[in-house]
């Protein structure tokens, strides 16, 4: 999948994220759904997947997050994931949203 900023993405330092694998043939069974995975915050409604409550300061990395960042390291897995998988483009851009490039 790709979310690209359209036409080249003027004033988007870093373009967009762009992910190859296929996550949903790979999502741990825990996660499945039907056609796509689930995130762990939708499936469990805890602290530590949802990043909420007494975790909300020092939420990290989980199992399933890092199964996720593994898959498509430019995408941005949990809340306080690095800055390397922030983009950022100016208000009233336009993406390209590619499901199968």
């Amino acid at each position: 999948m790709d979310f690209l900023p359209a036409g080249g993405g003027a004033g988007c330092p870093k373009g967009g994220p762009r992910c190859r694998a296929d996550v949903t043939a790979q999502c741990p069974a825990q996660l499945r759904a039907t056609g796509g995975c689930n995130n762990p915050c939708t499936v469990f409604k805890t602290d530590q997947y949802c990043c909420t409550g007494s975790e909300q300061d020092t939420c990290g990395p989980t199992d399933y997050s890092r199964f996720f960042k593994g898959q498509c390291p430019d995408a941005y897995s949990y809340p306080k994931d690095d800055a390397t998988s922030t983009y950022t483009c100016p208000g009233g851009t336009n993406y390209n949203v590619v499901f199968c490039p």
